[in-house]
């Protein structure tokens, strides 16, 4: 039996890595894994607890004692697809804006990445497997079929989060600062911090439509393992 294919696509918050892998996750029949949710699932958890996120025991502890689970989606409200934190679906709950303020901190503990990167290998299942996150290329799946890095200008992405938060324009600034942030955050951050793999083939998606952009990746795909 063939080995499952991997596809990792990395790049920055906004630039549409869940889209794009659900969107092809669906055509090719692919299994699809958000990695982004086991640390927001963390976040969420250390919120809960009142964690000191400067404290790497504290941090281990909770990784340790937390229950995480990722299945397809059983809600037909736009979600791409559940997450379960210690028997409850919080979906939704940490996609909020106070889980967003800390995330970047959670990934960037050594003790949360260690705790929760065999837990990242094993979602790789069936045909294919398709990760998105930020070090999939480089730490997660290093041996990937296809990397892809992909893109958007921050202030695209800024007006997609305002979009996504029903938000005012006279917002777009201020989220556009917070991406520019977080950026600097998750590239500079001394474990696994958001580069690109050497051998990543970009794909910027300002301009491009979700169907324009899963197109050019599904072309890539087809070109290393066949269609």
């Amino acid at each position: 039996m063939s080995k499952p294919v991997i596809l990792a696509i990395d790049g920055p918050a906004g630039a549409g890595k869940s889209t794009v892998a659900e969107r092809l996750a669906d055509d090719l029949g692919f299994f699809y894994f958000d990695t982004g949710v086991l640390y927001r699932a963390v976040a969420l958890r250390t919120l809960a607890l009142g964690v000191d996120l400067a404290d790497e025991d504290a941090l281990r502890a909770v990784v340790d004692g937390i229950d995480i689970q990722v299945r397809p989606a059983s809600v037909a409200d736009g979600r791409q697809i559940d997450v379960l934190l210690l028997g409850q679906d919080v979906s939704r709950q940490i996609r909020t804006p106070a889980v967003d303020a800390v995330v970047s901190k959670v990934a960037a503990s050594p003790a949360v990445r260690a705790g929760l990167i065999d837990l990242q290998r094993r979602q790789i299942q069936g045909t294919g497997t398709i990760m998105a996150g930020r070090d999939i290329g480089t730490v997660v799946c290093p041996d990937a079929d296809l990397k892809i890095y992909l893109t958007a200008s921050s202030r695209e992405r800024a007006r997609r989060r305002l979009q996504q938060l029903g938000g005012d324009e006279t917002e777009l600034d201020a989220i556009q600062q917070a991406i520019n942030e977080r950026d600097l955050r998750d590239a500079s951050r001394a474990i696994a911090p958001m580069t690109r793999a050497d051998d990543a083939v970009d794909v910027e998606t300002d301009g491009k439509s979700v169907e324009e952009v899963v197109a050019i990746v599904r072309d890539l795909l087809a070109g290393r393992v066949g269609s």
